[in-house]
């Protein structure tokens, strides 16, 4: 298959899995507050549940990858899985929260952290490799993602204030889409890229943990990038409660959550540039400075104004983070365990992170408000990032030493 029919079915599969992605969890926060009624705390809880899974998932996911190279096996068993994600959330997620909310939050972690959690990072880990062999930058692909992202999020809104579940039918429709595309796609593999996946051992994953690069990195996910899912996960609850009537509130964030996302994808395209020019090392600075600004921001602002601008912010800082976090690693470490590098010392991570902040953040929305809460997450990134930029290391400086202790 011809390196443009490849770029563009993958651009397909970006889009269409972010846009059932969106359509269940834009408003998944709203959902679980407004319908399933749970407070902060508990909302929290099913964040943490949720990392709590994906935190096994996103390591075999990892090494599952980098093992079978450039092989779609993944891709076509989470958009099979996918198909099953409305009747899941209508008739097992939902009444099992009510009934029973440990055993749904189980269920539901572990159901959710393989089709999104997990399956998300290794969706993005799979197409930048592919992007490594065919030359397309993976910015540029991504980019399709966020504009499904944001076509769904534009109609969320609107299907949520008239009954949740019509999204739900929607993502599922949306996978039958995917297992289709994936099907139709074809990525060939050379002898010496079987080779080299075949060269991926337990022993290569566990010598990443001795290196002390990799641990500096570590630092930067958890204290900067780490936040940035925290922050977002009841945003739209507090977002709601600025407007006289919650409803007005949904449908205006899913406008403004979807011009965000638009305006996200514009900058995945821009993002392999100012990544290239500033630096790798620069670009991650700057990203976490922009976070540090914009979750400050939300604390001071007054008002639906404002903090819709500093929700929209959002559109530059992720974007360059994530084009520099895929090229920090390339540049740093042996592109042998792309996968299992993004996917446990990115997304895992993460994960880790989530579980542990995640109801400390709803506890403090219950007990000091989002505004507070706000303030001291900003400043925990900034400082973050001020030690991240003494720790990390200029691309291509370590390369050569990582690869011999890797080996």
């Amino acid at each position: 298959m011809s390196k443009s029919m490849v770029y563009w079915k993958l651009n397909l599969y970006f889009f269409f899995y972010f846009f059932a992605n969106a359509a269940c969890n834009s408003f998944f926060a709203i959902w679980l507050g407004q319908k399933i009624h749970l407070d902060g705390a508990q909302t929290g809880l099913i964040f943490s549940i949720n990392a709590a899974f994906a935190l096994i998932i996103q390591p075999l996911y990892g090494y599952i990858s980098d093992r079978i190279g450039l092989k779609k096996h993944i891709l076509t068993f989470i958009s099979l899985l996918l198909i099953f994600v409305g009747p899941f959330f209508i008739y097992v997620y939902a009444p099992l929260l009510k009934i029973n909310f440990f055993v749904g939050a189980s269920i539901g972690g572990l159901y959710l952290g393989i089709i999104f959690l997990g399956g998300c990072g290794a969706i993005e880990s799979y197409i930048e490799k592919v992007g490594r062999k065919y030359q397309f930058e993976f910015g540029k692909a991504r980019m399709w993602g966020s504009l499904g992202s944001a076509s769904a999020a534009f109609m969320a809104g609107q299907f949520f204030n008239i009954n949740p579940s019509i999204n739900f039918w929607i993502a599922s429709a949306t996978a039958i889409i995917l297992v289709i595309i994936i099907l139709l796609t074809k990525v060939e593999m050379s002898q010496e890229e079987v080779e080299r996946a075949d060269s991926v051992n337990l022993k290569s994953v566990i010598n990443l943990f001795s290196m002390k690069d990799f641990w500096c990195f570590i630092i930067y996910v958890l204290g900067v990038a780490c936040i940035y899912t925290v922050f977002d996960q009841q945003f739209p609850l507090y977002f709601a409660s600025l407007f006289p009537a919650v409803e007005q509130g949904n449908q205006i964030f899913s406008y403004l959550n979807s011009l965000q996302v638009f305006l996200e994808a514009g900058m995945l395209f821009l993002a392999p540039f100012i990544v290239k020019k500033i630096g790798i090392k620069k670009a991650l600075m700057v990203a976490g400075c922009i976070m540090s600004f914009r979750i400050i921001g939300s604390g001071l602002v007054v008002g639906p104004i404002g903090i819709s601008f500093m929700k929209l912010i959002h559109a530059i800082e992720l974007p360059i983070m994530i084009v520099a976090i895929f090229k920090y690693l390339a540049s740093n470490f042996d592109t042998r365990l792309s996968s299992i590098l993004y996917l446990v010392g990115y997304q895992f991570i993460m994960q880790v992170g989530t579980i542990v902040i995640s109801p400390i953040v709803g506890r403090l929305y219950d007990d000091i408000g989002f505004k507070h809460t706000y303030l001291l997450m900003g400043i925990f990134v900034l400082v973050f990032t001020i030690v991240s930029a003494l720790l990390l290391k200029n691309e291509k400086k370590v390369l050569k030493r990582n690869l011999k202790r890797i080996a």
